[in-house]
């Protein structure tokens, strides 16, 4: 297949681009690196330095006739997407939208979006939390993340565009920047290697931090290869619905590390979650597809990444 992987220099779709190739498909990558990094460019792959909300990415579709659109892109940070609404509506909505009209333009048949499985559901009583739940998002991210897939139906009804949504829990894994919530897995494990502390940030009733469900990111790649041919029309949550608090995955990277835990505590930050947790059974149902990499395997790969030892 002739594949067109937005942020494919970023943490996660650089990932997704190196299986996409190593399964045989001709891959070109569109990230304006403004968080992707050109050392995570597969030298393989085509690459254009372009935002997705730029109008030229429809003439790119159009001479590049691509038949699936894998779309990474993001801006991933919910305190950003809080600080500065605009500018997340401006990546997650609008750019998403130039995406989705350049596909329709140019007859690709496939379009694969990615997007969230905390921030779209907010704060929900029912964990883990199956797809067909009603969306309460309590940020911006988790607005446009909702807004982005809202689109598909009409492109699939007018346009007849295939699509399938994965919505993601807290993915982590080599490559991950250590910046925001998004990146609390790296934010840690650098801290814990340079001897520093790191803050768990916590509500006041919930002492050991919040709940969320952190998958490795070979698990998403494996997602994302049975969602080129299954799944179309439906919405998949990726996670292992197993519950990790904060300070639970503190003390699991400090056992990778092999140091003593020393963590600082500071308050919630805006579009903070409590608790955050998916269901997974409908992926296993309909893309064979389930998580194998525990936490403690997960950051043992991660700190020995960061180590330069893998």
């Amino acid at each position: 297949m002739k594949i067109l992987v937005t942020g494919g220099a970023g943490f996660i779709g650089s990932h997704v681009v190196d299986a996409y190739l190593a399964a045989g498909h001709q891959v070109t990558v569109l990230d304006d690196l403004s968080t992707g990094r050109r050392e995570n460019l597969n030298p393989k792959a085509a690459f254009v330095e372009m935002d997705v909300a730029d109008p030229r990415v429809r003439e790119l579709l159009a001479a590049e006739r691509f038949e699936v659109v894998n779309h990474h892109a993001a801006q991933v940070s919910v305190p950003l997407s809080a600080q500065d609404p605009l500018a997340d509506l401006e990546a997650n909505g609008r750019g998403t939208l130039n995406l989705l009209v350049a596909a329709a333009e140019a007859g690709v048949r496939r379009f694969v979006f990615i997007s969230s499985g905390g921030a779209i559901y907010g704060e929900q009583e029912h964990l883990p939390t199956p797809e067909e739940t009603v969306p309460r998002p309590l940020s911006p991210y988790g607005v446009h993340k909702l807004l982005g897939e809202s689109y598909l139906p009409f492109f699939a009804q007018v346009h007849g565009l295939e699509w399938v949504v994965l919505r993601y829990a807290n993915v982590y894994g080599p490559r991950q920047a250590p910046h925001a919530e998004a990146g609390v897995v790296a934010i840690f494990c650098s801290a814990l290697l340079a001897g520093e502390q790191a803050t768990i940030y916590r509500y006041d009733d919930m002492p050991q931090g919040m709940i969320r469900d952190y998958v490795y990111v070979e698990d998403v790649v494996r997602a994302n290869l049975a969602a080129l041919e299954r799944g179309t029309g439906q919405i998949f949550n990726i996670g292992t619905g197993v519950p990790t608090t904060t300070l639970e995955l503190y003390h699991t990277v400090a056992q990778a590390v092999g140091v003593e835990p020393r963590p600082r505590f500071g308050p919630p930050r805006p579009g903070d979650l409590r608790r955050s947790l998916l269901d997974v059974s409908r992926a296993r149902r309909e893309l064979d597809w389930q998580p194998r990499v525990s936490l403690a395997e997960g950051c043992r790969r991660t700190i020995a990444w960061l180590r330069g030892e893998g």
